[in-house]
């Protein structure tokens, strides 16, 4: 594939991410020019933290008593860094998360922990795709398009 559409690909699919509601506004504010690494940065610390929350979560909520103050904080974090990456389907579910966390409700719990386990998922490997190609394209001598 030549450059010209390596760069086209690149466009359709970034456009694609936020057509579908897997990235906003934030994570465009996230690029720099001047240090394209910083993107991947700081979306590869909110995969790392993302793991480790959905875990504590997953933990919470398989206990006799669920400490739903503890499951709260621990969406309310999951839901700001997803926020601050701009991973906007996952910071949707959080919100009807913390909901059934206000309510006390397990059930509802352990089905919005699905969700976002599913959303985060998708959120991943949308991306590490995005990457690749830019990569590609950096590789093959040309420039990330804007």
């Amino acid at each position: 594939m030549d450059l010209v559409q390596l760069q086209r690909q690149l466009v359709d699919y970034r456009t694609s991410l936020y057509h579908e509601d897997f990235l906003d506004e934030q994570f465009t504010q996230l690029q720099d020019e001047n240090n394209p690494d910083f993107v991947v940065e700081v979306v590869s610390l909110f995969f790392e933290d993302s793991e480790r929350l959905l875990n504590e979560l997953t933990k919470a909520l398989e206990q006799q008593s669920v400490d739903f103050k503890r499951v709260d904080a621990h969406v309310h974090q999951l839901k700001g860094s997803s926020s601050s990456i701009g991973a906007q389907r996952v910071q949707k579910v959080c919100i009807a998360f913390r909901n059934y966390c206000e309510e006390q409700n397990v059930e509802g719990c352990v089905k919005c922990l699905q969700q976002v386990r599913h959303e985060y998922s998708l959120v991943k490997t949308k991306p590490e795709s995005k990457f690749q190609l830019q990569q590609q394209i950096l590789s093959a001598g040309g420039s990330i398009p804007m």
